[in-house]
């Protein structure tokens, strides 16, 4: 008889990932908020905190203040391109004593509070050094950003790299812990995130605390597909769990339960995808770039050709970090590690791997395990080896094509055909960069079904449209990127 996850706790994950099978209500605020369960996934463990203690009003009143639209309507800072100005003439002193005071009862950080402490100076040094380029693209957009501001005041640095440290990040916006996954409230708690209705933002650069804007959409979107990673977590651990007890007890066949983690994966990911799909609606193509100007990095973009100097620290020589992406969600990395996907050795999947650094560090520590275990188990192997377990595999190798496939066409239709600049916001090639990881699952889903199940599923009419599908896509990519290289000079 088969077991479920829940039934029986994996034998690794139970004491590397303690937490994993908890109630997250029940755990305390000195975790890092982003510590994975069963029923969080990769969310955090309760909603975002929303306020800060009143010790950092100053900051508070500023990023409410920050806004090319407010929450009321009237323009804010940004509008008039006066945040610069204003925190230059002093309006936030250096509150980096009072992070000290967050903690819990026993003395330890309250993670949660710093974590939101994070977001708000995130926001605000991104607010900083790329208002300039706001400027500029909205005085001429055919000439680019121009130049960002090349030092972060003290006041906004060395609280940034404080609360960085203490949650293990690198101290610039990032996509889980400060625009995204940490930056959402309900409108009603009671609803929560079952309707993406009730869904808002805390902080926002553009229009974003409109909720029917496309600065909101854009984030939310997100929010509302990672509500539906818990079922990743659970399917991916039960896999990993059927496929070592097999290889602890080879006359146990554990095939039936392997089959039905796959079967998990593939329900949440349909779900995932559906909630995908709603971007063109909730974010329209046409408003992106407005916002967008606020989430670029300092690497490898020309708005910081040295860099930014963080005032006061590393002595003061410039540091390098990138941008907010969407790239730095943890649901399709989690099915690379898994599927075991190989990417080319090159210097566009060099990038993939330094995105990680900017994930949450429980983020960071699930996947680089399944990773490992994968590798350890031979997951492939395993899969490929029984035409039942491999067309699953194939089915989910598909789910990440057409997951990457719909990024590729929001890259198309919300940048290419809207922005000259070369890179995109976390610093990687536009052209290129996503067509090198969906390539790489394209080979493999080939080598699969010619490989694995050649000769086995004749007759199997859904897997050769899927497999004639994934083909097409394919030569339409490859026209697709030649295209834009050839228009850009890449």
């Amino acid at each position: 008889m088969s077991v479920t996850c829940e039934e029986k706790p994996l034998p690794d994950t139970s004491t590397l990932f303690p937490y994993l099978h908890s109630n997250p209500a029940s755990l305390p605020s000195s975790l890092d908020p982003f510590t994975i369960t069963t029923t969080t996934g990769f969310l955090p463990l309760r909603p975002p905190r929303v306020d800060l203690p009143s010790s950092f009003a100053a900051l508070t009143n500023l990023l409410e203040k920050l806004p090319i639209v407010r929450q009321d309507g009237s323009p804010g800072l940004l509008a008039n391109f006066q945040l610069g100005n204003t925190i230059d003439a002093g309006a936030l002193p250096d509150l980096s004593d009072a992070l000290d005071e967050l903690t819990v009862q026993d003395g330890k950080p309250d993670l949660e509070l710093i974590t939101a402490t994070f977001r708000d100076y995130a926001f605000l040094a991104s607010a900083y050094l790329l208002e300039p380029c706001w400027e500029a693209w909205n005085a001429n957009r055919e000439t680019g950003y121009g130049l960002g501001r090349q030092v972060l005041p003290r006041c906004i640095a060395r609280p940034l790299l404080k609360t960085a440290t203490l949650i293990d990040i690198p101290p610039f916006m990032s996509y889980a812990a400060a625009y995204a996954l940490y930056n959402y409230c309900y409108h009603d708690p009671a609803i929560g995130h079952s309707r993406y209705s009730n869904l808002r933002l805390i902080r926002a650069f553009e229009q974003g605390l409109d909720p029917r804007s496309s600065e909101a959409g854009f984030v939310l979107t997100h929010v509302d597909m990672v509500k539906h990673s818990p079922a990743l977590i659970q399917g991916v651990t039960r896999i990993l769990d059927m496929i070592e007890e097999s290889t602890r007890t080879p006359s146990f066949n554990n095939r039936d339960g392997v089959n039905q983690g796959f079967e998990i994966l593939l329900g949440a990911m349909e779900k995932i995808e559906a909630s995908m799909e709603t971007m063109w609606s909730n974010s329209l193509p046409r408003d992106y770039n407005a916002y967008r100007t606020f989430i670029f990095g300092i690497t490898s973009q020309s708005m910081f050709p040295s860099g930014v100097v963080y005032d006061g620290h590393n002595g003061n020589k410039p540091l390098f970090f990138r941008g907010e992406s969407g790239a730095n969600d943890s649901m399709i990395p989690l099915l690379d590690h898994l599927l075991e996907i190989p990417m080319p050795a090159n210097p566009l999947t060099a990038i993939l791997e330094d995105f990680r650094a900017y994930r949450p560090l429980p983020h960071r520590q699930f996947l680089s395990f399944v990773s490992g275990k994968a590798a350890e188990l031979e997951v492939a192997a395993y899969c490929r080896a029984d035409p039942t377990t491999a067309i699953l595999y194939l089915q989910l190798l598909d789910h990440v094509r057409s997951f990457r496939w719909r990024h590729w066409l929001f890259v198309r239709e919300y940048i290419l055909k809207r922005s000259k600049h070369p890179t995109a916001t976390g610093g990687s090639p536009i052209v290129t960069w996503l067509p090198n990881q969906l390539l790489a699952v394209m080979d493999l889903m080939v080598d699969v079904y010619e490989g694995s199940l050649s000769g086995k599923i004749e007759g199997f009419k859904r897997l050769q449209e899927m497999m004639d599908n994934a083909r097409k896509q394919r030569a339409k990519l490859e026209k697709e990127v030649q295209k834009w290289c050839q228009e850009r000079g890449v």
